[in-house]
C-alpha cells in the first residue's frame, strides 16, 4: 500500500510549471527529452518522450517547428499538453482540440496555463477518489472503478471532441439527389403542363 500512498501523493504535487516557470530561453533536442521527463507524470522508465516523437509530432504539424535546432517555451507547452493527452486521443484530434483552445486565448501561454489548471484539477479529484481505496482487498474494486472512470470521461470527451469537429467543418454543399429516369420525365412532363 505504500506504492499506492506514493502515487497518490505524486499526483497530489507533481504539476506541470506554469508558463512563466518554463525556460525563456531556446534548448536543443537532448535539453527538451531531459526537461520533459520532470514536466510530466511517470511511473514508467520506457514512457518517456523521444526525438523520433518529437520529430514524428512536428512531421505532423501537432507541434510548430523547431527555430533552428532550437525550441522554445511554446515548444515545451504543445509537448507537455501532447504527452498527457496522447493517452487518450489520436494526434488528429489532438490536433484540433489544441488549436481550438489557442484560438479562445490571447495566446500560447494562456491556453498552457488553462490546460495546466484543468489538468490540477483532474488529477486532485482523483486523488481524492483514491482514498477510498487505500486497503488491499480495495485493489480489484478500485481497478474497475477507475477504469470506468476512464470510460465515462473518454465518451464524453470522445462527443466533445466530435461537437468541436462539426462546428470547425464548413458545411458541405448538398449534393443533388439522384432522380431515375422514369422521374425525371415525369417532373419534365409536369413543368411543360405547368408552363
Amino acid at each position: 500500500m505504500d506504492e499506492l500512498m506514493e502515487i497518490q501523493e505524486r499526483m497530489r504535487s507533481q504539476r506541470p510549471v506554469n508558463w512563466e516557470q518554463l525556460p525563456d530561453f531556446p534548448l536543443y533536442m537532448d535539453q527538451v527529452l531531459s526537461y520533459m521527463d520532470r514536466q510530466i507524470l511517470r511511473f514508467e522508465e520506457d514512457d518517456g518522450l523521444t526525438s523520433a516523437m518529437v520529430n514524428n509530432y512536428t512531421k505532423s504539424g501537432l507541434l510548430p517547428r523547431a527555430e533552428g535546432k532550437k525550441y522554445n517555451r511554446t515548444h515545451l507547452a504543445y509537448l507537455t499538453a501532447i504527452c498527457v493527452l496522447k493517452r487518450v486521443m489520436s494526434a488528429k484530434d489532438m490536433e484540433m482540440v489544441l488549436s481550438a483552445q489557442l484560438e479562445q486565448r490571447q495566446n500560447v501561454g494562456e491556453g498552457y496555463d488553462q490546460f495546466r489548471d484543468s489538468l490540477g484539477k483532474a488529477l486532485n479529484l482523483i486523488t481524492e477518489m483514491m482514498e477510498a481505496y487505500n486497503q488491499p482487498e480495495d485493489i480489484a474494486d478500485a481497478a474497475i472503478h477507475f477504469a470506468l472512470l476512464a470510460y465515462a470521461a473518454e465518451v464524453a470527451s470522445s462527443r466533445y471532441v466530435a461537437l468541436l469537429r462539426r462546428q470547425r467543418q464548413p458545411e458541405e454543399p448538398k449534393k443533388p439527389q439522384k432522380v431515375s429516369r422514369k422521374e425525371r420525365r415525369k417532373q419534365e412532363k409536369e413543368a411543360a403542363e405547368d408552363a
